[in-house]
Formats: structure tokens, C-alpha cells, sequence
């Protein structure tokens, strides 16, 4: 006897062909757009009821007999093309292929309300998701699912399709009505009067311009005529037209560009910009291909594009000729291992390697442009020999090339710039000191005393940023708080207390030891004593060993508390450098304090005769009020003595004022 063999297709596979295929809404409007296209529709009407909870699309299509409701619409998996081969009435490739689309509606809505016209019949018909994840339940998931007719004399229309969506899922209906017709802009190339294809959303059309980003297009490079998108690239600043070699195997048009900030292509709604699409047959068949090279430069992070092809799905019917599917089910991305994906991916990686080197080239001569609007700059490079002056305006070129879309950003990269070609332009100098004869001392010493500006210049740019943290401090703090900013800067920047004690360089070890003796001097304080420090800490700076302790400001010391104080640490400090060995090395103790000490007003004299004392414990008094007052005197003095020299300086403080477009 012969076997009986049976296939059964579940309807769960309705669960994961389509109502889970999908996340948003338009992902789902696109598979519903496309469908009209190939109902040969010249306008697509979408309305999102927001009120009554509820999004409407409508089309002026062929429409559907109650018959070929059932053959094509309700037929998961019908292939259009095999039943309707070739191009549309209007001369149309459609773009329909596996006939899942329509499922889609279920990823954003409960209910699914069809009405169509063709011919003069009518029919209206409503799906619910909840009917039909029961039908999935019931007797192993197998059967038919009936969808309940409804009256068709609300159908208005004379033909096309109505489809009303109700029950939305509102964590995937967020999207305003903007940015609805963005993404749909995005999604299709056949949009507008020159493909007799309009689509209307909320009253407002979508066109090719509603897709955001052909205006910050600085550079282009087009394949085929791109008339159309160059009208709206009005602020491309180069465009050049590449070749496609028949080596490529497949017919391709579009563009590759790249905009003057990557920010630009950090999408307000979320998108994300820096991709180039693909698309079939008017349609997005993969959103981003530039994903899948993995070796990018900088100029990477700036692309943006569009291409397209119908090479890669070619099959219009039976007669025709047949191509594998080069679409993935869920019809977003193409399958890699395509031998047509792949030679677009050839051709891809050839010209991003062009589109790599014109872009530095093209970002240089910006960049030095960029650079040479500021009078200070200009200036500074007329004074260069001509040779060395084209050198510098490929190093200030060079900036373009970095990463970079802040304006304070840009004006620091400048200035790095400046100072860095001068040190490159010094080192080219320093090389012939080998040579240099007594004959030649005379241009010795010129050199030595250019990097002596040089190095001049840095410091000043020091202080001005110190200057910067000192008036910071004094603005953003009221006279309560001022110990606790102090507090919290003091100990990590001791130039504070010192010009000349750039960086604290004490050992965790050392420190440790440190706060060690602290602890156990703790321990002969009074309770009034320990309640009237507020910190205290210690540093090495500039080859010293630096003790400083803050006083709280309302607490008045005196003489006796100081010195003995200042006895012990300095002691202590001395057994710890001679238990480690150390060779004699400087001490210093300095008191914070916001009052002066008890005995500093007792007659003539006090003051100084205290202050000798304490020097003679290696300690001195610094109080808040003064503290900032005086670092800032200290370094602005050094400003202006080194102001009229500073010739490099006052380049850069040019670059600082200048506002950079």
C-alpha cells in the first residue's frame, strides 16, 4: 500500500512572516505604498485619526474583485508576478514578490478593515489579530481563518483600496506626522509628478526634498543622471559625476556624498543618516550597506548615499528571466552571500577608497581656507618664506580631516596647529646645529632666541588658562562658599599658593607615610583644635615638600597653635625622609586661614615678628580672601611683561576672539 504523505502550514506561521515581521509604522506603511504602486495608484492618501485612535490609507488603484480579494489578498504567499507577469498597465515593475506584506498591519494594529472597488463590485471585510491567534490556538494551529464581511455601501470611491487600521499598538504608533513623511520619503525613489506617484500624508505631500538631508550635502559623487537630487544639493561645494565600468555585472545609478558635520547625520528622529541605502525597484531594499565595511576612515563617519538597481531582483513572471530572491523575507536588507551583492560590494569598496582620498583633499583646501579667514592666522602666514608657507597650509589643512563639529573645538585645533608647526618648522632649525660654525653664531643665536619665544608663548598659554580658572572660581562662588571650592581645587593645583609649583608629584607611598603621621599628630590636638580644621593634605611640588592645612575661615588661631603645629610636622617630616634615606629636601607648612591669628594686630611689629617665627618653622600664612587676588596678580603681571614679546601669543589670543563660521 502506498503511503499518504501531508504538509500542513501553521498559522503561526502568521506570527512570524508578518504580524512579528515588522516593529514600526513605516515599515508597515511601506509593504501598504508599495502594494499601490503595483495597483498602479497616482495617489496614496494616509490620514492618522489621532482622535479616534486610528490611521486610514487610501488609493486610487485597480482595486480588487470579491474574487481576487480571495486569490490574492487573503492568500498568504501569493506571487504576483506569476498570476499578473511583467510590467503594470501603467508600464510599472512591481515590487511585491512573496506576498507577506500585507500581514505587516498586524505589527501595529488589532483590527484590519479592508474596502476595495474594481470593476464596479465591492467588498468590505474586517481581521482581527485576537481572532486570529485563536484560530492559531484551536485544533494544532491548522484551518482557515474567515474573516467578517461588512457593508460595503460606505465605500465612497470608484476604485482603489481603503484600508482603515484601529486598535493600534501605541508603543510602535509614536512617530508625529513629519516624520512619518520622512521615513516614507526615505523608503521609496519613485515619489512625485515624474513617476506619476503621490503620496499624501495628513494633507501634506511627500517629496523627495521631505527626506532631510540633500541640503547638507557638501561633497557628491554621482553615477547615471542625478539631476533631480542635485536641485535640492544647493549647498554642495564640489560634485563629481564617476564612471561605472561594465566589470560591475549589474546596472547602477545614485550618489554618495558627504556632509560638513558628521553631526548632521544624527537625525532629530532617531534615524541614523550616516548609511547608504539600496534600493529595488523604486523601493528601500537595504537601509544601510555601509555597514558592512568594517575598514573606515574619519571621512566614513561624513557618508551618506543612495543607489540603485533592479539587477538584484529581476524576475517578472513566468517567461521572464527567473533570479534567487536577493531580498531577505523580511524585505529590509539584501542576502550577503548574493553573488550581485557582493560585486556591489566590489564596486563599493573601489570607489569609497576614491571618495576617501578627494575627501582629504578636498576638507584640506577648506580647512586652510577655513583657517586663513582669521586676520591673525593670515597674518601669520604672510611673515612665512614661501616654501615653508605652503607647508603650513597643508598642516592648517589638515584640521578638516579631524572629527570635529564644535566651534570651540575647531578654534582649539587651530591654534594646536599654529604651535605645532612652529615646532616642526624649529626642529627643521635644530638639525643644522651640527654645522653651525663660530662664523654662523650670529644665526645661532637668532634661532635660540626664537625658541626661547616659542617656549615663552606656551607658558602664556598657561597662564591665560590659569587666569581663566582663577576668575571661574571667583565668579561662581559666594563668599560662604569660597573655602569649599578652594578646598576642592587647592590640593590637586598648587599653583595657587605658588607660580612655580606646577604639578604635585608626590607618591602614593609618601602620601601614605603622610597621612600616617597626620593621623597620629591627631592625637595631641584638642577637640577645639580639630574641630577648627577643615582639611589638610600633602603634596611634593617643584622638588618641595608641601604641607597644607585649611583652616575653617570664622576660626581665629593664635601664635602658640601655629608654631607648635608647625613643629610637629616639620619633625615628622624630617624622621620620615630619614628613615627612607632620603637626601635633605625643602619643607614648607602652609596655613589657610580666613581671619588673621590672634597676636597678628598686638602693636607695631606683630605681624612681622609671627611671621619670621613661623618661616623659621619652614611655615607662612595664606588667607582665602587673598589667595585668588594674588595668583591672579602674579600671572597677569607676567602677561604684560612678556605681552610685547610674545609675538606668537597674540596669535593665539587672535584665534580665541575670532569667531570661526
Amino acid at each position: 500500500m502506498t503511503p499518504h504523505f501531508e504538509l500542513t502550514i501553521s498559522l503561526n506561521v502568521l506570527e512570524h512572516l508578518g504580524i512579528n515581521l515588522y516593529s514600526n509604522v513605516p515599515s508597515v506603511l511601506s509593504e501598504i505604498v508599495a502594494n499601490a504602486w503595483d495597483a498602479d495608484a497616482e495617489l496614496v492618501n494616509v490620514s492618522w485619526d489621532r482622535t479616534n485612535d486610528r490611521i486610514i490609507i487610501h488609493d486610487d488603484g485597480t482595486g480588487m474583485t470579491p474574487a481576487e480579494v480571495n486569490d490574492r489578498f487573503l492568500k498568504v504567499g501569493h506571487r504576483r508576478r506569476d498570476s499578473q507577469p511583467g510590467s503594470t498597465p501603467r508600464g510599472r515593475r512591481p515590487m511585491g514578490r512573496k506576498g507577506i506584506g500585507k500581514l505587516s498591519l498586524f505589527s501595529i494594529a488589532g483590527t484590519v478593515d479592508v474596502e476595495t472597488v474594481r470593476d464596479n463590485q465591492r467588498s468590505a471585510f474586517r481581521m482581527k489579530l485576537a481572532d486570529i491567534r485563536r484560530q492559531v490556538a484551536s485544533e494544532g494551529g491548522s484551518g482557515t481563518y474567515l474573516p467578517v464581511p461588512l457593508p460595503s455601501s460606505a465605500i465612497d470611491f470608484p476604485h482603489g483600496t481603503r484600508i482603515t487600521l484601529t486598535d493600534l499598538r501605541h508603543r510602535q504608533t509614536t512617530a508625529t506626522s513629519r516624520a512619518l513623511r520622512k521615513r516614507i520619503a526615505r523608503r521609496f525613489s519613485i515619489l512625485g509628478a515624474a513617476y506619476d506617484f503621490r503620496v499624501v500624508i495628513d494633507g501634506h505631500e511627500v517629496v523627495p526634498a521631505d527626506r532631510d538631508y540633500y541640503d547638507k550635502l557638501q561633497y557628491i559623487w554621482t553615477y547615471g543622471d542625478q539631476g533631480g537630487i542635485l536641485e535640492l544639493a544647493n549647498s554642495a561645494a564640489e560634485i563629481e559625476p564617476r564612471q561605472i565600468g561594465p566589470q560591475i555585472g549589474i546596472n547602477l545609478t545614485g550618489w554618495l556624498g558627504t556632509v560638513k558635520e558628521s553631526r548632521q547625520l544624527r537625525d532629530e528622529d532617531g534615524d541614523n543618516l550616516n548609511r547608504i541605502a539600496v534600493f529595488t525597484r523604486g523601493k528601500l531594499a537595504q537601509e544601510d550597506i555601509l555597514a558592512d565595511f568594517s575598514e573606515r576612515g574619519v571621512y566614513a563617519s561624513y557618508l551618506i548615499g543612495e543607489l540603485r538597481t533592479d539587477d538584484l531582483d529581476k524576475y517578472d513572471g513566468p517567461g521572464t528571466e527567473f533570479d534567487e530572491d536577493a531580498a531577505t523575507s523580511s524585505r529590509q536588507r539584501l542576502v550577503e552571500d548574493d553573488a550581485r551583492y557582493q560585486a556591489l560590494k566590489t564596486f563599493l569598496a573601489t570607489e569609497l577608497k576614491h571618495i576617501q582620498n578627494r575627501w582629504s583633499e578636498w576638507r584640506a583646501e577648506d580647512g586652510a581656507k577655513s583657517a586663513l579667514e582669521i586676520p591673525a592666522v593670515r597674518d601669520w602666514m604672510q611673515q612665512l618664506q614661501p616654501a615653508v608657507r605652503a607647508k603650513a597650509r597643508r598642516w592648517l589643512g589638515k584640521l578638516n580631516r579631524i572629527k570635529m563639529d564644535d566651534v570651540g573645538e575647531r578654534k582649539q585645533l587651530i591654534k594646536h596647529a599654529v604651535l605645532g608647526f612652529e615646532f616642526y618648522r624649529l626642529h627643521e632649525n635644530l638639525d643644522a646645529l651640527d654645522s653651525i660654525s663660530d662664523e654662523t653664531m650670529v644665526t645661532a643665536m637668532a634661532l635660540f632666541q626664537e625658541l626661547d619665544g616659542l617656549e615663552a608663548n606656551l607658558y602664556g598659554q598657561i597662564v591665560r588658562q590659569r587666569i581663566q580658572v582663577i576668575q571661574t572660581l571667583q565668579q561662581r562662588v559666594d563668599e560662604n562658599a569660597l573655602e569649599r571650592a578652594i578646598q576642592k581645587y587647592l590640593f590637586d593645583h598648587l599653583w595657587l599658593l605658588d607660580p612655580s609649583w606646577e604639578r604635585a608629584e608626590g607618591t602614593q607611598v609618601m602620601e601614605t607615610r603622610v597621612q600616617t603621621l597626620f593621623e597620629s599628630l591627631d592625637a595631641d590636638l584638642t577637640e577645639d583644635e580639630r574641630r577648627g580644621r577643615l582639611d589638610i593634605a600633602y603634596r611634593k611640588a617643584a622638588g618641595e615638600h608641601v604641607i597644607i592645612e585649611l583652616k575653617r575661615p570664622e576660626r581665629v588661631v593664635t601664635k602658640t597653635e601655629m608654631i607648635e603645629q608647625s613643629e610637629k610636622y616639620l619633625s615628622g617630616m624630617l624622621r620620615l625622609l630619614e628613615a627612607q634615606g632620603t637626601p635633605y629636601e625643602p619643607i614648607e607648612i602652609v596655613f589657610v586661614l580666613g581671619k588673621p591669628p590672634k597676636e597678628w594686630g598686638n602693636g607695631v611689629g606683630a605681624k612681622e615678628r609671627m611671621t619670621r617665627q613661623l618661616q623659621e618653622q619652614h611655615a607662612r600664612v595664606v588667607f582665602y580672601d587673598e589667595l585668588l587676588t594674588n595668583a591672579e596678580k602674579a600671572y597677569k603681571d607676567y602677561l604684560e611683561t612678556r605681552g610685547a614679546v610674545d609675538k606668537l601669543g597674540q596669535v593665539i589670543a587672535a584665534i580665541d576672539d575670532y569667531s570661526v563660521g
